[in-house]
């Protein structure tokens, strides 16, 4: 493998399309299809290429050093409908584009689970987009938690800062995250451990909802959720962004600046991001003891565009530090805290809450991440990719209040990300791209508590994948091989329970060492058959599976941020889905439509479930476990998911800006066999939901205000009742539903430059007191004063937001 990599960095340079590719370039104008006039700013980009261009005042735009070939091209322009495109290019071409004055989103380009960019109509698996605009619209504390409201996405939390992706009922290692190109990679197997990618970092997100393993390997079962970062500026532009963010009900404060530019063809861009919050409250609660976290996130990026392609390397820091609610209290219902004072425990007071110092128990999480990213163009018309990665983690736990800045649990994790890919020039219609993936992975442990074990971590896939379109009707598909290997380390504890290199008298085993490997094929096969301008109908089905983590093979100890103790099982098997799905997209002047159906059979689903003892009450472990936690075990069964999403847009002609949206997402999932009721249905699977939105968005109001918008948001949450409850393991919660408005307006000046933006939100308007299904805090001990049992989620919030753009040439 080594060899591989090293042979793509030393590319002779006779195949790469120096000569040909500095006279290749595409010129035109961006007109309103209307009225024919310059569309000034709006942007032509090359997503494949990573190459693009703005607009001037004429609307005139060039891109350059592009290579030979047949290209899909985006068109963006605030306000109306994204267009996109095929070009030939070959030497100088020009191509105008019109964009029709609509604000409705019919012609998203993605690149997630593809080998090349294409439209979403194209992509025959479920995807979903979100960009920065609507981000910016939103009152969310996390990066995950501003996608939760994606039809088939939830968020499976502990507190406001800790949010994992949850797809189609399945999160965890199942869902794999990509940002700046590689997957990320930070103990996800972890109930508290969130996404360390900045919230700011981002120009859209793409959400794959299905087994996509063929791109991404093992663990992509569930789904991709693919973080973008800002794209290159084009040439001669500098640009950035000043923004602020409060939010009301937590006091989070948020500063962001970022800055960019572009110089013939030599890119950089710096970003800075912090935050601030301390507890959050609700109607029931009132504030939340320890649920404060605050961020400090920064990177940098440089890199190279000429006419041999692009090179690029760019560096990330998210560091985080968070409080871990447990949630104890005393008789009267109020949090309780422990102090430096013997260690004991004391009911909170006022000033306790608006704290924004952490207190015990808490977390600190350090992620680094190097990313070089490079795309060469070869004299035959085909492409070079090759990215490389670099991944720091340092996660450590501290629970000791008489040595708060000493870790109990410290876990470092190092991860170096490799892909190699060979584009394929056009053949007969036929776009294929073949290569490899994975990654090498190293954990080692330290502390006075431990959890998982240190291990060793090899993982290689080879993977082909292959695209035609013919007239209406477009086939994609592709296969791949993988293998894992995994080689955990002993830990042996003396009779203090301090760690030693060899066992002895008295001493214990927490870890034995263990070597497992795995290996298996991945495989999908899809149609998108364009029935007419208003109709496509979709159909895909996709073989994945997934290696157990480290913490369902190994796992022994407390794991402080979900309240259990945990085992893990060395004999666990993968896990192997098989995921039919079928969609419809219809759009008319008065009516979009999207639907999706899905259903998934995954043979040895891994999952957690509670202990009892041989009196028939919890298993709590004597040993390591002074707060008393019960103890959870992986085991495996067969499972059956099904369900679906449906998203209706009602926008009646000629009265474009007004929207009524309306989605549902449903999910069930049960094993199979003849499974008793309380072990019928799966673990931690979302309630059925409902999005209904009334909205109007308004390109000009006056002469000082554009692309305005205002919406009122129902937010109903099904109740959840089909729960796996053998051994009290999961609880049944309740339907709810919460009420959110938003409004918004760009500040432009009399050119129509916007000055600045503000966003104003409100969510939980009617201060419901709720418990999300996914939400962790849902068990923490019972309200002695009310017989409630845990923590209630977030109440009324209210969110004002200002953002500055800086642009010059």
């Amino acid at each position: 493998m080594l060899r591989l990599l090293f042979a793509a960095l030393l590319i002779p340079m006779s195949l790469l399309a120096a000569d040909g590719g500095y006279d290749n370039a595409l010129t035109g104008k961006v007109l309103d299809k209307a009225t024919h006039t310059a569309l000034p700013g709006a942007t032509v980009y090359f997503p494949d290429l990573r190459v693009g261009a703005s607009a001037d005042a004429q609307g005139n735009y060039t891109v350059r050093n592009l290579p030979k070939g047949r290209f899909l091209v985006e068109v963006h322009y605030i306000g109306y409908a994204a267009f996109t495109a095929t070009v030939i290019v070959n030497g100088a071409t020009s191509h105008d584009f019109e964009l029709s004055e609509t604000l409705i989103e019919k012609n998203e380009v993605v690149i997630t689970g593809v080998n090349l960019a294409t439209s979403v109509k194209q992509n025959p698996a479920p995807i979903s987009v979100i960009r920065k605009e609507y981000l910016d619209q939103q009152i969310s504390t996390n990066i995950i938690d501003a996608i939760a409201k994606i039809p088939g996405v939830n968020q499976l939390t502990t507190g406001p800062a800790i949010s994992k992706p949850y797809i189609r009922g399945l999160g965890y290692n199942r869902v794999v995250v990509v940002g700046d190109g590689v997957r990320q990679e930070g103990q996800q197997w972890g109930d508290e451990h969130g996404i360390e990618i900045d919230d700011y970092n981002v120009s859209k997100i793409e959400v794959l909802k299905g087994p996509a393993s063929l791109v991404y390997g093992s663990d992509a079962l569930a789904g991709v959720v693919n973080i973008v970062p800002p794209s290159p500026l084009a040439e001669g532009r500098i640009k950035g962004n000043i923004a602020t963010n409060y939010l009301s009900n937590n006091g989070q404060v948020s500063y962001h600046a970022d800055l960019a530019g572009n110089q013939n063809g030599f890119t950089w861009n710096v970003y800075g991001t912090q935050k601030w919050a301390h507890d959050y409250k609700n109607k029931y609660d009132g504030y939340v003891f320890n649920s404060r976290f605050n961020n400090t996130n920064y990177g940098a990026g440089i890199g190279l565009n000429k006419q041999w392609g692009y090179s690029r390397l760019s560096f990330t820091s998210f560091n985080q530090n968070l409080g871990l609610v447990e949630g104890d209290r005393d008789d009267q219902g109020r949090f309780t805290k422990l102090t430096n004072v013997n260690g004991v425990e004391e009911e909170t007071v006022a000033d306790d809450f608006k704290s924004y110092s952490m207190n015990v128990p808490k977390q600190k999480i350090n992620h680094q991440k190097l990313v070089w990213d490079n795309n060469f163009y070869l004299h035959n018309g085909g492409r070079l990719g090759l990215t490389l990665g670099y991944q720091s983690n340092q996660r450590r736990e501290y629970g000791d209040v008489l040595a708060p800045d000493d870790p109990e649990l410290n876990l470092q994790l190092k991860t170096f990300n490799y892909s190699l890919k060979y584009f394929f020039p056009e053949m007969k219609g036929w776009q294929t791209t073949v290569g490899v993936n994975g990654m090498s992975q190293q954990n080692r442990i330290s502390g006075d508590e431990f959890l998982i074990p240190g291990y060793d971590l090899f993982d290689f896939g080879a993977f082909a994948i292959t695209r035609k379109t013919f007239n209406k009707l477009t086939l994609s598909g592709g296969f791949r091989f993988d293998t894992r290997s995994m080689k955990g380390k002993a830990l042996y504890l003396d009779a203090e329970g301090a760690p030693i290199g060899e066992p002895k008298d008295g001493s214990s085993t927490k870890f034995a060492t263990f070597d497992r490997n795995f290996s298996n094929i991945s495989a999908s096969a899809g149609i998108s058959y364009e029935a007419n301008d208003k109709v496509v109908l979709k159909l895909n089905t996709a073989r994945g599976f997934r290696s157990p983590n480290i913490a369902e093979l190994a796992a022994n100890g407390v794991h402080e941020g979900t309240i259990k103790y945990e085992y893990g099982n060395p004999d666990l098997k993968p896990e192997v889905s098989t995921q039919v799905d079928a969609g419809i997209d219809f759009n008319t002047q008065h009516i979009s439509l999207t639907a999706s159906v899905f259903y998934n059979h995954i043979t040895d689903f891994i999952f957690s479930r509670k202990l009892i003892n041989a009196a028939g009450t919890d298993s709590i472990p004597a040993t390591d476990n002074e707060e008393g936690y019960s103890a959870f075990k992986y085991q495996q069964t067969t499972a059956n998911l099904y369900g679906g999403e449906i998203m209706l847009d009602i926008h009646p002609h000629p009265i474009d800006w007004l929207h009524f949206e309306n989605t549902f997402s449903y999910v069930r999932a049960t094993t199979a066999g003849d499974g008793s009721d309380s072990t019928k249905y799966l673990p931690n699977i979302p309630a059925g939901r409902w999005l209904s939105e009334l909205r109007g968005n308004f390109k000009k109001v006056g002469p000082f205000f554009s692309n305005a918008y205002a919406g009122l948001q129902m937010d109903l949450n099904m109740a959840q009742h089909n729960v796996f409850s053998a051994y009290e393991t999961e609880t049944p919660t309740d339907g709810y539903t919460v009420l959110n408005a938003h409004l918004g307006t760009d500040i432009v000046n009399k050119d129509s430059k916007v000055l600045f933006s503000l966003h104003f939100a409100v969510n939980n308007i009617g201060d419901v007191a709720y418990q999300s299904h996914l939400s962790r805090l849902k068990y923490a001990p019972e309200n002695l004063l009310t017989g409630r049992m845990g923590v209630f989620n977030m109440g009324r919030t209210f969110s004002v937001k200002l953002t500055v753009p800086i642009d010059f040439k």
